[in-house]
């Protein structure tokens, strides 16, 4: 896979102005092209810097099988045909740039606007001859406009491609502060968030904290920020919990479409300006009118079966009372069983009914047993 090129190359050691590094701000719905930034390499006559890649061995890759090569790496060099790997991910490694991927979909849901994140990718500074220089490879890389800026090919290379809003490298067991993001600086890359998941491991320092830094590109290089310049108002400590959460809450939705309509009103974008938006909310209304469907439906059921057990409740009291009263004729005679059935006729307590039981048979007489259940009635 020959990787040459004819045409001029941008000069890699010559500074990024102050303005190119400014970012999009005041962005519309249809700003114009962001500019593309060649990489930001040490001065001529100064000393090349240490890049440090803690928690990775080095592995010798060639010029020409980095081209075929398909395994993580996290930084190739073609100077010294060396690459830095790192152990094979977990899933605690994953978990937090596929969650960033969730939510800046839900985020465009709002915003009425795609936004496109391409995962793991490489980042490409070519040599003077044009070919491969430098790659590293982000955990995640994310793309406000896709539409106008994504990548044009395998890799994004500096200079050439429009470089991503946002770049997330996840320390599980690495440190990119003292390797990696010197090379984003220098590269050009706007914003960079650095996330150490709250999940353990053995292999990160006890003195390294869980915790998301946003690192935004300014004229004297990176600052820590508390909020994203991408996308505005999402502090860091919002986006950290997010991505550590086993399952996304209620209070992440709720900041994720705040996210969304301040992009969408910095854009200018009208509110629902987004047929999959448009198409969810006809959803959410279908589902809606089935969910108060089935609760119609079950709510019958419901009075249904109350009515029922209404029923058999009522059926074995009128039982109970009939044999009282039967049991009160065979003692006292049909008056007293007449005269008890009408003072038991709207009785369906089943402690009352079966103390009157027990005063069937401890009563001497019938009237003795009616005076009871009057005066028990009085009381009630």
């Amino acid at each position: 896979m020959a990787d040459t090129r004819s045409t001029p190359m941008p000069d890699i050691h010559a500074p990024v102005a102050a303005e190119a590094l400014s970012g999009r701000q005041g962005e519309t719905a249809s700003p114009a092209p962001r500019t593309r930034i060649a990489g930001r390499e040490p001065a001529a006559g100064a000393s090349e810097p240490v890049y440090e890649f803690p928690g990775c061995r080095s592995v010798r890759i060639s010029r020409e099988a980095i081209a075929d090569h398909d395994d993580r790496i996290e930084y190739w060099d073609a100077a010294t045909e060396t690459a830095m790997v790192c152990e094979p991910v977990s899933p605690y490694h994953e978990q937090p740039s596929e969650r960033l991927a969730q939510m800046t979909a839900l985020i465009a849901v709002t915003r009425g606007a795609p936004i496109s994140t391409f995962g793991s990718a490489d980042l490409l500074l070519r040599d003077e001859r044009g070919g491969r220089g430098r790659i590293l490879e982000a955990d995640q890389t994310v793309y406000l406009h896709p539409e106008r800026d994504g990548p044009r090919g395998h890799h994004m290379v500096v200079g050439e491609d429009v470089l991503p809003d946002v770049i997330v490298e996840v320390d599980y067991t690495t440190d990119v502060r003292r390797g990696k993001l010197a090379l984003y600086e220098s590269w050009g890359l706007r914003e960079v968030w650095v996330e150490v998941p709250d999940a353990p491991s053995q292999s990160r320092p006890a003195s390294r904290a869980s915790g998301l830094t946003i690192h935004v590109l300014g004229p004297d290089g990176y600052r820590p920020a508390e909020e994203s310049r991408a996308f505005p108002g999402w502090t860091a400590a919002e986006i950290h919990r997010a991505m550590n959460e086993p399952t996304l809450s209620a209070k992440t939705a709720a900041v994720l479409e705040r996210v969304g309509r301040t992009l969408r009103d910095r854009e200018g974008r009208p509110p629902g300006d987004s047929p999959f938006l448009r198409g969810a909310r006809e959803e959410i209304r279908a589902e809606e009118r089935e969910r108060a469907r089935a609760e119609e439906r079950e709510r019958v059921r419901a009075e249904e079966r109350e009515r029922v057990r209404a029923e058999e409740r009522e059926r074995v009291r009128a039982e109970e009372r009939e044999r009282l009263c039967r049991q009160a004729g065979l003692r006292f005679g049909a008056d007293t069983a007449d005269r008890l059935g009408a003072l038991l006729a709207d009785v369906d307590d089943p402690a009352f009914l079966a103390e009157v039981a027990d005063w069937v048979v401890v009563c001497a007489a019938g009237d003795e047993l009616l005076d009871r259940v009057q005066r028990a009635h009085a009381a009630d």
